[in-house]
């Protein structure tokens, strides 16, 4: 199963994308997991990304797009994968479906992780992290719906919104359900 998780900063996508992808018997693929690694490998795309991070900006799609792209192409990834965290954008939405393409697959599904703003601030202070004030976590979640609503939209016939509120086992059991993988 080839499966894409979006869903708002604290709506539960890292942990649902590890219990799914035990689950599923495929690999959770995390952008966060493939800059640290290709940064402490010193890898020519590494190194490229520590440019931009460096300078304070964003990792640009072109080297997010190759860490993606060499990700998929290992052996573990052939019978599926989970996304988390890309695609971000509708560019990098087409980027992945055209490497799909020329490797003969295509998505299976785009979940979306729904979760109130109100509890998604609420988990989040929870977590104590010191730069998690309420105002910072709003504007997250401001910049998530303005990046991430046109994707929604790109996925259409592809897209599985699950509730994403409650115990984490019977997230993941929603997530399950609604994609008739049980």
């Amino acid at each position: 199963m080839r499966l894409v998780l979006v869903g708002p900063p604290g709506a539960g996508k890292g942990t649902q994308a590890v219990r799914l992808a035990e689950r599923l018997e495929v690999p959770h693929i995390s952008t966060g997991d493939l800059f640290r690694a290709n940064l402490s490998a010193d890898t020519p795309l590494g190194l490229a990304a520590k440019r931009f991070m460096d300078a304070g900006e964003l990792v640009s799609d072109e080297v997010t797009v190759g860490m993606v792209r060499e990700r998929l192409t290992e052996d573990d990834a052939a019978k599926g994968f989970i996304l988390d965290g890309f695609p971000r954008t509708v560019a990098q939405a087409d980027a992945l479906g055209e490497m799909l393409h020329a490797a003969g697959d295509d998505l299976d599904a785009v979940v979306a992780l729904e979760v109130p703003e109100d509890v998604l601030v609420e988990r989040l202070l929870g977590r104590g992290r010191t730069d998690d004030t309420e105002a910072v976590i709003r504007r997250r979640q401001e910049i998530y719906r303005d990046e991430t609503a046109p994707l929604l939209e790109h996925y259409g016939d592809l897209l599985v919104t699950v509730d994403a509120v409650g115990e984490i086992e019977q997230i993941t059991e929603r997530v399950v359900d609604a994609l008739g993988a049980g």
